[in-house]
């Protein structure tokens, strides 16, 4: 079955879609497809349904939606997969179920292979192959993780875990950018992600080092300036020690925020 979880929810078997239109149906299969070859718990499988609000008739009725996607399997299947049944696909387990994949079939197991890869690569100090395989984990998102999908409180913490994932590859994969000299590659983009999360501290970091190793230290200072009113109007809080910190480093003219050759522009800050 190839999943596609880092984007659009898409689940297919032989080009066929297995995808189903109901809601929860959809919910459950996309649960069992982030725990792929894991088994999903029924209580955890309600708790996703229902929240708190369990009806009595819930343990049927997911053995229902079970069953329909059984179902969508079956006549993905037909006729093209001698000996392997529906249930072989999602399993039945005590106290639970299991969706079977193989490698290369869930975009999120390519997604945090690329993603550990890479960081391999930069702690190896081999930034140049660091970023292409952080760039090629970045690459097999299409957008926000099941933005088709309702998602109840289980899929919420699941969704937010998958960004927080995918923020802290692309924060990676500019500081080994910015460790091979690429300053000025970076400032559009960076430029868009500091005006798209104003409260980001690395990123403005990133912003900051990027500008002043273009010879812009005079924007770097605005970016500051404009992340630190966002921070004391909105929080009522000053920007933390390493990013003032930075801030100072720019004002005497550090060129060792640009040129050293391990940690992000808060870690060079740091020192300072």
């Amino acid at each position: 079955m190839d999943i596609k979880i880092l984007g659009p929810f898409a689940a297919s078997m032989h080009e066929v879609s297995v995808l189903p239109s109901a809601a929860k149906p959809r919910q459950v299969l996309a649960l069992l497809a982030l725990h792929a070859d894991r088994m999903v718990t029924v209580p955890t499988l309600m708790e996703e349904l229902w929240g708190e609000a369990i009806p009595r008739s819930a343990a049927t009725t997911l053995q229902t939606y079970i069953l329909q996607l059984r179902r969508r399997i079956g006549e993905a299947t037909c006729g093209r997969q001698a000996g392997r049944e529906p249930k072989d696909v999602l399993l039945t387990r005590h106290g639970g179920y299991l969706l079977q994949v193989q490698p290369g079939q869930l975009d999120i197991q390519d997604f945090e292979q690329y993603a550990e890869d890479g960081r391999a690569a930069c702690d190896a100090g081999r930034d140049e192959k660091g970023s292409e395989l952080l760039r090629k984990a970045l690459d097999t998102w299409r957008g926000q993780a099941l933005v088709d999908v309702p998602v109840g409180g289980v899929l919420e913490l699941e969704v937010l875990r998958l960004e927080e994932g995918r923020m802290a590859t692309l924060e990676r994969r500019i500081g080994a950018d910015m460790r091979l000299g690429r300053h000025a590659e970076l400032i559009p983009e960076l430029t868009v992600l500091a005006a798209k999360y104003p409260m980001h501290e690395n990123f403005c970091a990133q912003l900051m080092a990027a500008l002043h190793g273009s010879g812009s230290s005079w924007r770097a200072l605005e970016a500051y300036q404009r992340l630190r009113g966002t921070l004391v109007d909105e929080l009522g809080l000053e920007p933390s020690r390493r990013l003032r910190n930075l801030h100072q480093a720019v004002l005497a003219g550090d060129q060792d925020l640009v040129t050293s050759s391990r940690g992000s522009a808060l870690e060079a800050a740091r020192a300072g």
